[in-house]
């Protein structure tokens, strides 16, 4: 086994001060965001999604973030799934962004709720074929028999559409998270790490304190 006592990185990349954020928390993101972007991290857009059932039972899981304005963070899924049947339970949910490259973490709480028809069927017009056809074949979280049942499926699926694009599935579309909570935490040395946190206000607009490390 590893001596985990001995994996430890001291952070002194960068810093976060109040005087240096924005007041508005979506101008935040999108500045830390496009940072992470353009230091050529991978998957950037690759965030926790974090829910519960209504016994407060958590499952967490990886998934990519696919649209942000101030309306909330998009991301898309079978609605069937287990994180769908969730969300449908209990439309509460959190994410968190971490790049590692940036010593930098962002945590969201929020409610969730499902994107208009119009606003899924667009963006999976423009998902690659294959990615079409996979959210066709897949009933997402469900037993079954075997890789191999998945791969037939996906080639009868290959055959019967020739390259051209399937129609969206009904069981499957997007979700918007709407914050009530943002914290921007930046890594420093001895752990005494930077943690500004943005609230949600009734007026729309985001207040920020800092929270000990």
């Amino acid at each position: 086994m590893p001596d985990f006592h001995a994996l430890r990185e001291d952070y002194k990349s960068a810093t976060l001060d109040e005087s240096e954020v924005c007041p508005d928390m979506y101008e935040q993101f999108d500045a830390w965001f496009a940072q992470a972007v353009s230091s050529g991290l991978r998957e950037p857009n690759a965030m926790t999604l974090a829910t519960a059932t209504l016994d407060g039972i958590p499952s967490a899981r990886i998934v990519l973030l696919k649209g942000v304005d101030p309306t909330g963070f998009t991301f898309y899924t079978n609605y069937a799934s287990a994180k769908g049947r969730e969300l449908a339970a209990n439309p509460h949910a959190a994410l968190v962004f971490y790049w590692n490259e940036l010593e930098r973490q962002v945590r969201i709480q929020g409610t969730i709720e499902k994107v208009i028809r119009e606003e899924t069927l667009e963006y999976f017009a423009v998902r690659p074929v294959k990615s079409q056809l996979g959210a066709t074949v897949s009933p997402q979280s469900e037993v079954i028999p075997s890789r191999q049942w998945l791969e037939d499926r996906m080639s009868e699926a290959e055959g019967q559409y020739a390259g051209a694009a399937p129609e969206c599935p009904e069981v499957w579309g997007g979700y918007r998270l709407r914050p009530y909570t943002v914290e921007f935490w930046q890594g420093r040395r001895s752990r005494l790490h930077d943690r500004i946190l943005y609230r949600s206000q009734a007026d729309g607009h985001w207040s920020r304190v800092r929270l000990a490390p």
